[in-house]
């Protein structure tokens, strides 16, 4: 089986994009995007997230605020004391408001995936993948003064998420999930919720897991090792992990992940701007096939996403990815 290429989902903003969010202006950038992709040999390519692109938001790049504030139940107005409670919780000190108050039961509101994902579609023939901020890292953004429990809310956002993956018939979704790495406590809760929205998934499922892209820096600490419980009860058909920015001394505890489940490793550093040669990529990849068994990594991509990179060193990094698979294969 051959290693398809992807990428994990933000790209650059186009410098034309700012100031002119115009349907017309963001439907020329996500072209271009997406162009950038196929000109690089990319197998399996994604919007870049632009869709969510909102200049008042740029630090998080539509990752959240993007779908909270279009939730019915979720006001993004709150008081000093929501401040104060949401300040509590120190697995969060790398944000210091919450994303907003839950204030009545969560509901779909105006959020409309699969509007933006049949935008992408009409612009490419190549296989797409659609990304989406998990319930997990939702839940873990917002003051509840509603559900009282976290995995009432994680469930409720869960259920929005589901009834929008129905209606999206991408080649691959994928749920992005930057928290749980930090987290293995809440696995529990959070298995229900990911997998609630997993089971609705029409195509290909992935589940895309970092320790955190905040200004250039990881913001979880923890080990894989200590989440491969709540990675084998995931219902993915495969993952997409951070690797290139850790290393690659934890590969050895993947020899505990399900067979069924693909491997996704990342071989491209998203926080530095070094491109990876074609030839260091290969050896990352015969790493992998000599630790876990050929046939183990399903697919290679970036750590996380590029938004935060200028595109020539995006651009770059893509075609290095492609070159370095081609060159472990023996591709011409």
């Amino acid at each position: 089986m051959s290693i398809l290429t992807t990428v994990v989902g933000s790209y650059p903003i186009p410098q034309w994009l700012h100031g002119n969010t115009s349907r017309l202006v963001l439907r020329d950038a996500v072209m271009v995007v997406l162009k950038t992709q196929e000109l690089a040999g990319i197998d399996v390519i994604a919007d870049g997230e632009l869709n969510r692109f909102d200049p008042s938001h740029p630090e998080t790049n539509g990752m959240i605020d993007y779908f909270v504030s279009r939730m019915e139940g979720i006001r993004s107005r709150y008081s000093v004391t929501d401040i104060d409670t949401f300040r509590k919780d120190a697995s969060l000190v790398y944000r210091t408001d919450p994303a907003g108050i839950v204030h009545a039961d969560v509901r779909e509101g105006t959020l409309n995936l699969p509007r933006d994902y049949e935008f992408t579609k009409g612009l490419t023939s190549s296989p797409l993948k659609f990304t989406s901020t998990g319930p997990h890292m939702l839940t873990k953004v917002l003051t509840d003064r509603h559900y009282r429990r976290r995995e009432d809310l994680a469930m409720a956002i869960a259920d929005v998420l589901r009834g929008q993956m129905e209606r999206i018939d991408a080649e691959i979704v994928q749920i992005d999930e930057a928290n749980i790495s930090g987290h293995p406590e809440d696995r529990e809760w959070a298995l229900a919720a990911i997998n609630h929205v997993l089971d609705g998934v029409r195509g290909k499922r992935g589940v895309h897991i970092c320790f955190g892209n905040y200004g250039g820096q990881s913001v979880q600490k923890g080990f894989w090792k200590d989440l491969m419980p709540f990675l084998n009860g995931l219902h993915a058909d495969h993952l997409v992990l951070e690797f290139a920015r850790r290393g690659y001394e934890e590969l050895e505890s993947f020899r505990e992940l399900s067979p069924q489940i693909g491997l996704g490793l990342g071989v491209v550093d998203i926080k530095d701007n070094m491109i990876e040669p074609a030839d260091l990529i290969a050896k990352r990849l015969e790493n992998a096939a000599k630790v876990l068994g050929a046939g183990r990594v399903h697919y290679i991509h970036p750590d996380c996403g590029f938004w935060m990179l200028q595109r020539s060193v995006a651009d770059g990094k893509m075609r290095s990815l492609v070159a370095g698979r081609n060159l472990f294969e023996g591709r011409n």
